[in-house]
Formats: structure tokens, C-alpha cells, sequence
């Protein structure tokens, strides 16, 4: 009031400096923004959200004045009973808006209808179409997620490529917005316009591709649970309902895949971006084969470079080394004719001195000396020898001369010594090692032994050298084991051996076979030989089997068992004179006398078991003469 006063009454005009008066005023708060700042206080919230707050109510309460109804034309010729088959937003007057309508707008279209259509109201008129579930679908929120999603004005067409290819982005940008009300993300890219990045496009498709929809479609179930009789019926009615969902969940996924590799195709920005992506390789490319290419070069200039460093070097190498050999063979070329010089000096002065000698034989005999003082006496040697030669006289040249000779002489002879024992002990050591054989000792019985064996065991037998090794182990008499190493080396050595070392070696080793065979007493007519009846005259030799052949072939079969390949061929060999079919004809029937199943009347001389004493053993047929039979 004081304040109204002062304002209202005319006051004189004064000088400011003389109403300078302090005045205090008592001002009481009120007024809505006084209200909302303690309500803010008090809530401990900002101003922006309060105002956001104001701002949300007071767009609601204008939205909520500004929508109108749009009253369905068909509304009292619906049937109740056929609610699921009619459209809840037409009849609640909100066709215009549809999904977009909150709940605030669902209830206030809801109250204008019972206001204008209540059955009380039409109780006159006889009317009864309030009797609609609308409101219980919009306003539960799951129920109304299931009308939503099966909105008979939304339009689930995929325009094609052909559609998109003139004009893409008015052709599928509309599509793509109402499209993204089915996303679960409330964040949804758009489309774009041609001049839009790469990563724009690229997030835009990664997004739909991945699409995650919350589109369902439990509102088309032909069945109710809820009308089921029992609980086993539920549960099949569940199933199915089941199924079906799946089934257009999956179509529904398949459209909106449809949709976006429709538009992935016809995308323009997409062609620009591969053909830059190309041109970018190409250009990466050919960098690479560009930056290889250089490196190849410098490696190439770099290996030429080195190559001729090395060739420079070289062919400096090679022309020191050129002359140095040219200094060396001049030095040589002065040497050999300073030496050829001296050397002709000392022929020269010799033989003016007549050789030193009184006749003609001393006279030769110095001649032949001094050509040897002239092949093994050195330069300075050569010229000493000379200076004495030509300062001395005849006596004193002369002692020279055979100093040096004798000097010269004794170089020789100890030289060919020295080669004569280096001969000596290389003799010696074959001589301790037996000519091979890993250092032992090979006497005579031994090496025919071997000789034996190699041709018993040609080349191409199955561990050739091991069973000659065997064979030589098993019938040696000196007691010394040999194995394959031992029996190569001494082979190898045999093989070097000169002609005439053989030929000695071979008549050593007949004499032996001579001697042996001649101390023995002939005993051919007290042996009984057995006579051949079934060969003829062309076949083999006719002659009777003596006892040195039939050892023979015993010691052959012992040697070669069956499994020897080429057997009957190496027991032949064995048995000097006597061919393949003798032996094995000799040995069938050596096996049926000693079976005894001969006739002893077919025969003048016959060896069976009544006559002679036969052991059959494993390893061959042996037989003795019974003492004890009378015929």
C-alpha cells in the first residue's frame, strides 16, 4: 500500500541530491513462480526441469484442447461380438492419430463417447452400441503392442529394385520411416541424401541390418486360451498359437530383409563408395607393385654395385698376383740362369782341370760326379765351389770338388735309407694287420678259406659279406671270429694285390692241396665206389662216385641249406667234376638207401642199411662202412 501511495500521489519536483532517504519496504512473496521455486527447494530439482516439466504438461493439456474426434461413420452398425475384426482407434474417433495417441488422448476420446453414446442416454431410442472392449485394448499396454502390430492401414509393401532404381531416396525413404516404429531402439538413422558420408551410410545399414522389431502377433491367434475347458486343451491351444507367431515373425523378418537388401542394391551411394574402394586398392596396388619395383632396383643397383667392387678387387688380386708370378719367374728366370751360368762354369773349370784325373776312367767317373753336383747343388753352393775353383789351385780344387762330392753322396744314401725304412715299416704294418682284415692276423688256410667263400657266395646274396663272415667262422681252424668289416677289407686288399703275388698265393695254395691229398693213401678200392645205372652217356660223368667226391658233396650240403637260393647250382660248384643233375641225383638216391628201400639183389655193389652204416642228419647224409655185415 505504502508503495501503491507513492506511486499514485503527484509529488512536487525537488533536487535529487535533497530525496536522497533510505526506504525499506516490507514485500511478501507470492505468485505461481514464487510456488514453483519452493516446490523446487523442496524437491531439490533444477529450474530446466521444471520448466521441462511445464513445458510437457502445458504441450499435453494444448494437445488435449487442440485433437479433435473424427467420429466413425459405421459406428452403430458394428457388432460387439466382432470387436477383434474392427478398428479401436476409428472408434474411438482417433483415426488421425493411431499408434501416435497417448493415453491421455485414448481416455479423453473415451469420455467424450460415453458422454454422447451411454446406454442411458439411448434408452429411449432403443440403441445399445456401448458395449465395445475398445478401451480395454488401447489402454492396456500389452494388448494395444498387439493391435499395433497388426494395423490394418499400416502398409507392408517392399518396393522393388526396378521401383528404386530411378529415384532412390524418394521411393524408399518413407518406407524406411514407417518402418522404424517397429524398432525396439528408439534411435533409428534415416536413410540420407546422396551427399551423406560413408559411415553414415554404413551405420545406417549395419542398423537394419541387425534390426531388432518388437512386432508381434499374438492379436491373429485363432484360438483363446482362455476358452478352453481344461488344462491339456490350453496347453495345445498355446502350442499352436505358438507355431503361428513364429511363423509370421519369421516372414515378417524376411520382409524387412527383403527390404533393406532391395535398397542395398539400389543404392547409389553404395556403387559410389565400391567404385572408390576400388579405384583406393587399384591405387594401393599399384603403390605396391610400384615401391616392390623400387626395391628391386635398389637391390639390383646394390648387387651390381657389389659385384663390381668384388670384380674390381679381384681383378686387382689378379694383377698383383700376375706380378708378383712375373717377379717370381724373372727372379726364377735370373736364378736358373745365374745357376745354368755357374753350373756351365763348373763343367767348364772341371774340365780344364781334366776332371781331376790321371786316366780316362777316374776321368768318367769324376764327369758323372760332377753332372750329380750339378743337379743338387744350390746357387750359392754352386758359386762357393766356383770361387775355390778359380782363386785355388789344381790340389786345392780338387779337395774341393770331392768334399762337395762326398757331401752330396752321403745326402743321397740317406735319403734313399730314410725310403727304405718308410717301405720297410708300411711292409711291416700290412704285415701286422694281416693286408686288412681290422688287425688281424690271416694265415694261409684262412685267405683259401676266403677265396672259397667269395665264390661259394657270388654278388647280388642277401647279406653277402655276413654269411661269408658265417661260413668263415664256422670252418676256420685258426679260432679267430671275423665279421663282415674284417671280410671286406681283407677282400678289397686281396683284389689290389699285384698279378704275380697272386699267382704265388694261388701255388702256395696248391702245393697245400697237393701235399694234403698225397700223404693220404689211395683207398678207392677198399671204398666200394658206387656204380651209375641210370645216366647215360650224355648226360653228366658216367663215373663211379669216389670218397673224396662224396665229402665233398656232404660238406656242400651242409653248407648250403635249403633255404639258400640257387642252391644245387653253388653244391655243384663244390664238387669239381661232377654237374647239377649228378648231385642231385647222387643225393635221391643217397636218401633211399638210407631209407633202405633198394633192392640189395638189383646191384653188384650196393649201400644200405645191410651193408653199410648210414646217419641221416639235418644237415646232410653221411655214411661209414659196417664193419659187422658178412655180405
Amino acid at each position: 500500500d505504502e508503495c501503491d501511495g507513492l506511486h499514485g500521489e503527484e509529488t512536487p519536483q525537488t533536487d535529487p541530491i535533497e530525496n536522497l532517504t533510505s526506504i525499506q519496504v516490507l514485500v511478501e512473496p507470492v505468485g505461481r513462480w514464487f510456488e514453483a521455486y519452493i516446490r523446487r527447494r523442496n524437491r531439490n530439482l533444477s529450474a530446466s526441469f521444471q520448466e521441462l516439466e511445464e513445458e510437457e504438461s502445458s504441450s499435453e493439456e494444448e494437445d488435449d484442447e487442440e485433437f479433435q474426434l473424427q467420429e466413425h461413420p459405421m459406428l452403430r452398425t458394428l457388432d460387439p461380438k466382432d470387436w477383434k475384426n474392427q478398428d479401436h482407434y476409428a472408434v474411438l474417433g482417433l483415426p488421425h492419430l493411431r499408434y501416435k495417441a497417448t493415453q491421455r488422448q485414448i481416455k479423453a476420446a473415451h469420455k467424450a463417447i460415453v458422454l454422447k453414446h451411454h446406454p442411458d442416454k439411448r434408452k429411449a431410442a432403443g440403441e445399445q452400441i456401448f458395449t465395445f472392449c475398445t478401451i480395454e485394448i488401447l489402454s492396456d499396454p500389452v494388448k494395444r503392442r498387439a493391435f499395433d502390430s497388426v494395423d490394418p492401414t499400416f502398409d507392408n509393401a517392399v518396393p522393388s529394385k526396378s521401383e528404386g532404381k530411378e529415384n532412390f531416396f524418394e521411393v524408399f525413404s518413407p518406407v524406411f520411416e514407417r518402418n522404424a516404429r517397429w524398432s525396439s531402439k528408439k534411435l533409428v538413422p534415416y536413410l540420407g541424401t546422396a551427399e551423406s558420408s560413408f559411415e553414415e551410410v554404413d551405420s545406417f545399414y549395419s542398423f537394419w541390418y541387425n534390426f531388432d522389431s518388437w512386432r508381434e502377433f499374438s492379436y491373429l491367434d485363432e484360438e483363446e486360451k482362455e476358452k478352453a475347458e481344461c488344462r491339456d486343451e490350453r496347453r495345445w491351444i498355446e502350442k499352436q498359437n505358438r507355431a503361428s507367431r513364429a511363423q509370421r515373425k519369421k516372414e515378417e523378418m524376411n520382409r524387412i530383409r527383403t527390404l533393406v537388401d532391395s535398397a542395398y542394391g539400389c543404392d547409389p551411394r553404395i556403387k559410389k563408395f565400391k567404385e572408390e574402394e576400388k579405384a583406393r586398392k587399384e591405387s594401393e596396388k599399384k603403390a605396391k607393385v610400384e615401391a616392390k619395383k623400387k626395391e628391386q632396383e635398389e637391390k639390383e643397383r646394390a648387387r651390381q654395385a657389389e659385384l663390381e667392387t668384388a670384380r674390381l678387387a679381384k681383378q686387382k688380386e689378379e694383377e698383383e698376383a700376375r706380378q708378383a708370378a712375373q717377379l717370381a719367374k724373372k727372379e726364377k728366370e735370373v736364378q736358373k740362369k745365374a745357376i745354368k751360368k755357374e753350373r756351365q762354369k763348373l763343367r767348364t773349370t772341371c774340365k780344364n782341370w781334366n776332371y781331376f784325373a790321371d786316366n780316362e776312367a777316374e776321368s768318367v767317373k769324376m764327369m758323372e760326379e760332377v753332372e750329380k753336383l750339378c743337379d743338387r747343388l744350390e746357387l750359392t753352393s754352386l758359386q762357393s765351389l766356383n770361387e775355390i775353383l778359380t782363386s785355388g789351385s789344381k790340389e786345392e780344387s780338387k779337395a774341393a770338388v770331392e768334399k762337395q762330392v762326398q757331401e752330396v753322396n752321403a745326402l743321397l744314401q740317406k735319403e734313399k735309407e730314410a725310403e727304405v725304412q718308410a717301405r720297410q715299416a708300411a711292409r711291416n704294418a700290412e704285415h701286422a694287420s694281416g693286408g686288412g682284415g681290422g688287425g688281424k692276423g690271416w694265415n694261409e688256410d684262412d685267405l683259401q678259406l676266403l677265396i672259397k667263400a667269395v665264390n661259394l657266395f657270388p654278388a647280388g646274396t642277401n647279406a653277402r659279406w655276413e654269411v661269408i663272415a658265417n661260413y668263415m667262422n664256422l670252418h676256420s681252424t685258426s679260432g679267430l671270429k671275423r665279421t663282415a668289416k674284417d671280410v671286406i677289407n681283407k677282400a678289397k686288399n686281396l683284389q689290389k694285390l699285384d698279378p704275380l703275388q697272386k699267382d704265388e698265393i694261388n701255388k702256395k695254395a696248391f702245393e697245400k692241396f697237393k701235399k694234403e691229398h698225397t700223404s693220404v693213401p689211395p683207398s678207392i678200392d677198399n671204398a666200394l665206389p658206387s656204380e651209375r645205372f641210370d645216366a647215360s652217356s650224355g648226360e653228366g660223368n658216367a663215373n663211379p662216385w669216389t670218397t673224396e667226391e662224396q665229402k665233398l658233396l656232404e660238406q656242400a650240403l651242409k653248407t648250403y641249406p635249403v633255404s639258400t637260393p640257387e642252391r644245387w647250382e653253388k653244391i655243384a660248384a663244390a664238387v669239381p667234376g661232377r654237374t647239377k643233375k649228378d648231385c642231385m641225383k647222387r643225393y635221391k638216391v643217397s636218401r633211399v638207401h638210407a631209407a633202405g628201400s633198394c633192392d640189395c639183389s638189383t646191384a653188384s655193389v650196393c649201400r644200405c642199411p645191410r651193408r653199410w652204416g648210414w646217419t641221416l642228419q639235418k644237415t646232410g647224409l653221411h655214411w661209414h662202412q659196417n664193419p659187422h655185415t658178412t655180405t
